[in-house]
């Protein structure tokens, strides 16, 4: 079986009332959560950062969203309070307080 035959999954998905689906929602925070994560791996590979400097540590919390997810996704994210999104389209993940 050849992995390019496989059909293609339906990321967005919506209940019957018209609002996304719980798998839908967290998919779209493990995406925004995997951009970031590289974003910031590259950043902090760059030359400059070395033992005798002050350390490789990046300074970004906000990327543009994948595009695999249209906007409304991120505007029901904000909603909910999970993320963030600025006037440029750069969205934040808000950090969430954990249950003891």
């Amino acid at each position: 079986m050849d992995p390019h035959d496989k059909e293609p999954v339906n990321l967005v998905e919506k209940n019957p009332d018209g609002s996304f689906t719980k798998e839908t929602l967290l998919r779209a925070v493990k995406a925004l959560k995997k951009r970031i994560k590289l974003t910031r791996l590259d950043d902090e590979s760059r030359l400059g950062h070395d033992a005798m400097s002050k350390g490789g540590h990046s300074g970004i919390v906000a990327v543009k969203p994948p595009t695999q997810y249209p906007a409304e996704v991120w505007q029901a994210l904000e909603q909910k309070g999970r993320v963030r999104i600025d006037r440029n389209g750069l969205v934040e993940l808000i950090e969430q307080p954990s249950n003891p």
